[in-house]
């Protein structure tokens, strides 16, 4: 009897041996939850770190997740790569002592992050982490050739800054850059098949660079230049694969298709196999084995996140006997979501709980629990519904016959008609000659109603809505007009002043009048969708921002070392003779002269960038030729003829400097836009047009059952009516009538991370079973970390 007396204790109890200890042990059950909410956390924001369970070792890898300290290695990164600036070749010149102690200053910086995270994770897996081996002997070879370069200066001796291209491998593996490691990863795992594609078109170029050799070399034919036309196999090779990009069409063919139209049918054929054909075949086996490697990262993601959850799940369960299942109780759960989460209110929190625990038991199971990271990174945004000021201020005037139909004519579907009829007008009187009269008497008028449409909004609307943090275009609207407002009010007071020249201010006018028209994207229903999607798919594309960065200050460093001083640019005023062949007497008379070029160079890095741009939307890709024909006298002793633009063909005499932008064609227009575009594709068509998550519906389901939607205006005696009354989360606490309403809105403007949109593209594809979970339940029962995939 006193047994089973004891045994419905338990039950009743719900404790387990653990949940005793720590009642009996506050420490250590504080130290489980610390352990759980880092597990959690981990998951949450999807880092992958293995770190040791000891609380002071908790404490530190707390300390090195810190936003602050995150933060600071970023900037620093900046500043390491930024040194390129005022680096010879230099855009600001600064003195070799300051750039070297900067540089220094950064080194060691991250040497001690390195530091911190030895510290924070087995020492065994910081040996055999290979981001952490590259960060290591990256700073050691930074280290070297600093000293060496600095010792070479100082004997008066050149020197070559060769480590300055291995800058963007610390921004590739600081524990951070788990994303741009991913997506570096997949390209690489990617990079065999994508290479029997290339392979075979390159073949191809071979092949019909063969037969243009045999079909045309022997004709005597000249380019518009007098030079021979198809004699050279080499030359014909790099036309025909300019000719890909279609930035040399149709000069390349002129000269065979002038002699004979039946040539034409053979460029036409190159066009059409090679250009449509083996493109689109690139795109779609580049994007086809990138995304089945991504998707593979991305199951690796899910699962290592699943585990650290099934961890932080076992060391928070309770399990009441033996016949019940573990679960977490409420009282544990919400102190795990305060840590995890502290900047949330009590309302969206046991909103969260009410969406775990719709039946009300006090406790979730494992496969609810599962879920909380997902759930905790669906936007909710809370607000409090507030009184109109006027209301409160002239109660009798707001709420007359006069204030009422104020407020029927701004919500009403024809206040929106007219101002879009209005801006429509706008624009064209946009496009007239802004010094007539009457369209500057014009563009007041449409100040003033601007500013009225404003105006009448916020009379209806209350203002702390109308300027809620989540009114993007609310903000846009008032942002443009004002400053439209103050700068035509600058404008017209210099103007009228007398002797006023600048134009800048005018520009500022202009730019603003045109943006005004951004207005009518808000009103039409399909333009606000595509435009809001733009806007939820923009900070994952940041990753591929920093690919391109990484690619582009490769290639940077690596054309000013090779390019740098032979071409300048003088400026189009200048009296310097060189001026006309760009200080370089190989482009005298040459078309890259002609057109006015010589601004396109590698003479320092802001100049690098650009012309990298240039090359990667293959916008007159011709001028390779001239770069490329300067890049040979660094690697030959005898001089070669000038280049030739103006034909489509030039005379490169040495094959090593195409290599360099040949190279940089293939990683960054052929490989990395293309995963670009099918991504952007991808990501746009998911968000677009595939439902909300099943969280996410059962969250705004709980938000209309709670009567907490936006729509809703008073919610009285109500779930968040008692928790803030007991939590006192809005201040002292006078009754229900007093307070403010809480509501909930969801809010998808944007992924938080890059993980979250891949995680959301492949979710039908990994399904969450009750066997999965109990066997990384089982993995590891001594609560010690789980072993995650190095990232």
């Amino acid at each position: 009897m006193a047994e089973q007396e004891k045994g419905e204790k338990d039950r009743t109890s719900g404790e387990t041996d653990g949940a005793q200890r720590d009642r009996q042990n506050p420490d250590t059950g504080d130290h489980r939850l610390n352990l759980a909410a880092v597990y959690v956390s981990d998951a949450q924001h999807n880092r992958n770190i293995m770190f040791d369970t000891t609380p002071q070792a908790v404490r530190l890898y707390l300390l090195y997740n810190h936003w602050l300290l995150r933060v600071c290695v970023y900037v620093f990164i900046m500043v390491d790569l930024s040194l390129a600036l005022f680096e010879e070749p230099a855009l600001v010149p600064l003195p070799l002592w300051a750039t070297s102690v900067i540089e220094l200053l950064c080194l060691m910086v991250f040497s001690a992050r390195l530091v911190h995270y030895a510290k924070v994770i087995p020492r065994r897996v910081f040996i055999r982490d290979p981001k952490n081996i590259c960060i290591i002997i990256t700073i050691t070879l930074c280290v070297v050739d600093l000293c060496v370069y600095g010792v070479l200066r100082l004997c008066g001796r050149s020197a070559v800054r060769w480590s300055r291209v291995l800058r963007p491998l610390l921004l590739i593996n600081i524990t951070e850059g788990r994303q741009l490691r991913r997506a570096f990863r997949s390209i690489r795992n990617a990079l065999p098949q994508i290479l029997v594609v290339f392979f075979f078109f390159i073949f191809s170029v071979l092949m019909f660079s063969l037969m243009a050799l045999k079909l045309l070399g022997k004709r005597n034919l000249k380019t518009i230049d007098g030079a021979p036309y198809f004699t050279d196999y080499l030359e014909i090779v790099f036309d025909l694969y300019v000719l890909v990009t279609t930035a040399n069409s149709p000069d390349v063919m002129m000269p065979a298709y002038n002699y004979s139209s039946f040539f034409a049918i053979f460029f036409i054929l190159y066009i059409v196999i090679n250009t449509y054909t083996f493109m689109s075949v690139f795109l779609a086996v580049v994007y086809n084995n990138y995304k089945k490697y991504l998707k593979e990262e991305v199951r690796q993601l899910v699962r290592a996140k699943r585990q650290k959850l099934c961890h932080a799940f076992s060391l928070l369960q309770e399990v009441g006997g033996a016949e019940r299942e573990p679960r977490v109780s409420q009282t544990r759960w919400k102190q795990l979501v305060r840590l995890v989460q502290p900047d949330i209110s009590n309302a969206h929190r046991e909103l969260l709980w009410s969406v775990c625990d719709p039946q009300n038991t006090g406790h979730v199971g494992k496969m609810v629990f599962v879920q909380l990271a997902d759930l905790l990174n669906i936007h909710v945004i809370t607000m409090k519904s507030h009184t109109h000021p006027l209301d409160r201020w002239i109660p009798a005037f707001y709420q007359s016959t006069f204030s009422k139909l104020i407020h029927s004519m701004v919500q009403h579907r024809m206040f929106v008609y007219v101002y879009d009829v209005i801006i429509l007008i706008n624009a064209v009187f946009i496009g007239l000659d802004e010094e007539n009269p009457a369209v500057s008497v014009a563009e007041w008028i449409f100040l003033t109603l601007y500013i009225l449409e404003i105006l009448l909004k916020l009379y209806t609307f209350e203002p702390h809505t109308f300027f809620a943090k989540h009114q993007f275009w609310n903000w846009f609207d008032t942002i443009i007009i004002v400053s439209a407002l103050l700068a035509t009010i600058i404008n017209s007071a210099l103007k009228s002043s007398g002797g006023y020249t600048s134009r800048q201010i005018l520009d500022i006018v202009f730019i603003l009048r045109v943006l005004r028209l951004i207005r009518v994207v808000d009103t039409i229903p399909r333009f606000r969708a595509i435009i809001n999607t733009l806007i939820k798919i923009g900070a994952p594309m940041l990753t591929f921002g920093q690919l391109i960065l990484v690619v582009y200050y490769i290639f940077a460093m690596v054309g000013m070392e090779l390019f740098k001083g032979k071409v300048h640019y003088f400026g189009d005023d200048s009296d310097n003779p060189a001026h006309h062949f760009c200080g370089n007497v190989l482009l005298n008379g040459s078309a890259f002269a002609r057109n006015n070029y010589c601004k396109n160079n590698f003479n320092d890095v802001v100049s690098s960038f650009i012309l990298l741009l240039e090359l990667t939307v293959v916008n007159h890709y011709y001028f390779l030729h001239c770069v490329i024909h300067l890049a040979c006298c660094v690697f030959t002793l005898s001089l070669t003829p000038p280049p030739l633009l103006a034909g489509g063909f030039t005379a490169v005499t040495h094959v090593s400097a195409r290599i360099f932008f040949i190279l940089f064609h293939i990683v960054v227009v052929i490989i990395i836009i293309n995963i670009f575009v099918a991504f952007i594709l991808e990501a746009f068509f998911i968000e677009y047009m595939v439902e909300k998550s099943e969280l996410q519906t059962a969250l705004e389901k709980k938000i209309e059952e709670l009567c907490l939607c936006v729509e809703q205006k008073h919610a009285d005696n109500n779930l968040v009516d008692a928790m803030e009354t007991q939590e006192n989360d809005l201040g002292p606490a006078e009754g229900a009538k007093v307070k403010p309403t809480i509501i909930f809105k969801i809010s998808s403007t944007r992924y938080r991370t890059m993980d979250g949109l891949l995680q959301r593209m492949f979710e039908t594809e990994m399904d969450l079973s009750t066997d999965d979970l109990e066997e990384e339940a089982t993995e590891n029962r001594t609560f010690s970390n789980p072993v995650f995939t190095s990232s």
